[in-house]
């Protein structure tokens, strides 16, 4: 997110989106955008203000001294190599659970909060009235980072030690209370995600999961697949929908997404063979 408060140019224009927000309105729709809060581009303002040395900036980012042959904890990347990248002009690394050019928001600055908190405001205000908030259970981290020697590092930073408390906070603070929002949640527990989404802790309308999109992964890796076990699928939508649905949580149902291979390439084509297959795999 290079600009939380502009339009991409190869979607249209301000005056574009505001003609499709007043004409949705007509016909008692609304539109949903989504927040990347847990990062930010590289090429966003705020980036390049930490870059040229300004230390408040460097705040609004999760920054650690060091020297180039050490990061600051072993935790990997979710797109592979290093969780975190070195600055060699600072002499310090930067956070970014995913790609290079995504740096990590540090949530724990009361500023940043605010700032986020003002560009729901700006939507808002346009007549947004919903929000999808890109894998916002990894916005807390840790105060101590340390490395993790039984996994990746994700066991730290999900569901991490202030979520629920700032989730709160930005709902409340932004005055989207009353809107559809949908968390999407990264390696995260039914128990989260109750008290994510039950309307007694206002923090979000619901939110969804990843832990049926596992059922084919080999050793974890999404991209070497193996026998789809159809079985444990069927019993993680049933654990789910029903979990959420008995402590008043709400599950939206979620299929699959640009952040997997595609269902139709990994299930529904290993069901057919010969002619029967092409044809579901040009489908």
């Amino acid at each position: 997110m290079a600009d939380y408060r502009a339009i991409d140019p190869q979607f249209g224009t301000m005056e574009d989106l505001e003609n499709l927000i007043e004409q949705s309105q007509a016909r008692g729709m609304g539109i949903m955008l989504d927040m990347v809060f847990n990062h930010t581009s590289t090429a966003h303002e705020w980036f390049r203000r930490a870059l040229a040395g300004d230390e408040d900036y460097q705040a609004y980012y999760i920054f650690r001294e060091g020297t180039p042959d050490r990061a600051p904890t072993n935790w990997q990347s979710k797109f592979g190599g290093s969780a975190w990248e070195y600055v060699p002009a600072l002499k310090k690394w930067y956070l970014r659970l995913y790609d290079v050019t995504q740096a990590d928001l540090n949530w724990d600055n009361p500023r940043v909060r605010e700032e986020l908190k003002e560009i729901l405001r700006f939507w808002k205000e346009k007549g947004i009235r919903a929000f999808r908030f890109d894998v916002i259970n990894l916005v807390s981290k840790p105060e101590r980072m340390e490395d993790d020697f039984e996994g990746d590092g994700r066991r730290f930073y999900s569901d991490g030690p202030h979520i629920h408390e700032y989730l709160k906070e930005l709902v409340r603070d932004a005055g989207i209370e009353d809107f559809v929002t949908v968390g999407e949640m990264s390696s995260t527990s039914l128990a989260h995600c109750i008290r994510y989404s039950a309307p007694r802790e206002k923090e979000l309308s619901m939110c969804f999961n990843f832990h049926h999109q596992k059922v084919d992964y080999k050793d974890g890796d999404k991209w070497a697949l193996q026998a789809v076990d159809y079985r444990r699928l069927k019993e993680l939508f049933a654990e789910w929908q029903m979990g959420m649905q008995e402590d008043d949580g709400w599950n939206a149902l979620f299929w699959c997404n640009h952040d997997q291979p595609r269902i139709l390439s990994r299930m529904a084509t290993r069901m057919f063979t010969g002619k029967s297959r092409r044809k579901c795999w040009r489908a």
